[in-house]
């Protein structure tokens, strides 16, 4: 048995997304399923439904900040109810058996073909899995996240994929009271590595093109904002950072931005460029530098994410949209015209 709900989906790379209906698994013993109340998007789900990252399974269905509310438990789930606001970020399912899993880093399941991504892959039962653009999920308690009470479910949605994305890797390299924080980037995972930093008591810095967003950097908890088009900025700021975080896909001058490391800092890859890195060893070895990527976070470690913004009051900057604005939607974010996360109110569907 399944159950059939409302979706919206692309059929190939160049089709608009458009309304259409997809099964979802019955409630097993250890499932949970939830009413979709708003689905963030994410950069991620459009270069997936154009076929940027290799060619999808179509039709496919993205989104993987989901939040909504409980409405059916299996018979052995204990750690959530009927009417319990819940969450699921990037992943479903993973082997559970290798090292990462049983550290509570399912992001990184070195299992057989790794963790199972909310959409666009293949279930442990055979069948596609389908994202948040829709009206309902069932996902397995274990890759079920708790919403605290204060979070809002719009504001949550987003911090499944854009908080984690930044909370993980500032948490990994200890950002905190006395560290020099930058982020590369303004947008969508820019702004939440601004919030999350400043909550953790690092000193932010803002490393944007321009200066246009300046205002709201400084308003979002950046202490510092500096146009990365001045090439003054890289003279003035040189090893003054312990910690910096691209959050943009662009390739960018690697040896400048390493520059403006102290000894022992790590410059983390958060956004995907198209082409591969160069990077220059002199400025990477000369003072023991680091290059790192970082992919969102295992659940633990996002359910701690969610906590900690609840006590901190970190929510993301939003924009609710109704379901049939989303391909306006995607060509606004193309355009950096989206400040900062638009939101899909799913019950609009």
């Amino acid at each position: 048995m399944t159950t059939t709900v409302s979706a919206y989906a692309a059929d190939s790379a160049t089709s608009p997304l458009k309304k259409t209906t997809i099964e979802r698994r019955d409630v097993g013993p250890h499932d949970v399923a939830f009413d979709i109340k708003f689905a963030g998007i994410c950069h991620s789900d459009i270069h997936t439904v154009k076929g940027e990252w290799g060619e999808p399974n179509y039709p496919v269905v993205v989104g993987h900040e989901i939040a909504g509310i409980v409405t059916e438990i299996g018979s052995e789930v204990t750690k959530y109810k009927v009417g319990d606001h819940v969450g699921v970020g990037c992943f479903v399912d993973s082997c559970r058996e290798c090292d990462s899993c049983k550290e509570g880093l399912e992001q990184y399941c070195t299992g057989p073909g790794g963790m199972i991504g909310t959409y666009n892959a293949t279930g442990k039962d055979g069948t596609p899995t389908y994202g948040g653009y829709s009206t309902a999920i069932v996902v397995d308690e274990n890759y079920v996240l708790r919403i605290p009470d204060s979070i809002p479910l719009d504001k949550a949605a987003p911090l499944l994929c854009a908080g984690i994305t930044l909370y993980s890797p500032l948490r990994h390299w200890d950002a905190g009271p006395g560290k020099e924080v930058a982020v590369i980037g303004l947008g969508g995972l820019g702004h939440m590595g601004v919030k999350i930093a400043h909550a953790m008591g690092a000193h932010v810095t803002v490393l944007s093109q321009s200066l246009k967003k300046m205002e709201d950097g400084l308003r979002l908890g950046a202490d510092e904002y500096y146009a990365t088009s001045d090439p003054d900025t890289f003279t003035k700021l040189a090893g003054k950072f312990d910690l910096i975080l691209n959050t943009v896909s662009a390739n960018l001058d690697m040896g400048a931005y390493l520059g403006l490391l102290g000894r022992d800092g790590t410059l983390v890859e958060l956004g995907a460029p198209e082409q591969p890195l160069s990077v220059p060893f002199f400025p990477l070895g000369g003072l023991r530098r680091s290059l790192a990527g970082s992919m969102i976070g295992g659940i633990a470690e996002t359910q701690e994410m969610l906590d900690f913004c609840a006590e901190h009051d970190v929510t993301p900057e939003i924009e609710v949209i109704e379901a049939s604005y989303v391909n306006e939607a995607y060509e606004r974010v193309l355009a950096s015209d989206v400040r900062y996360r638009f939101v899909i109110d799913t019950s609009t569907l």
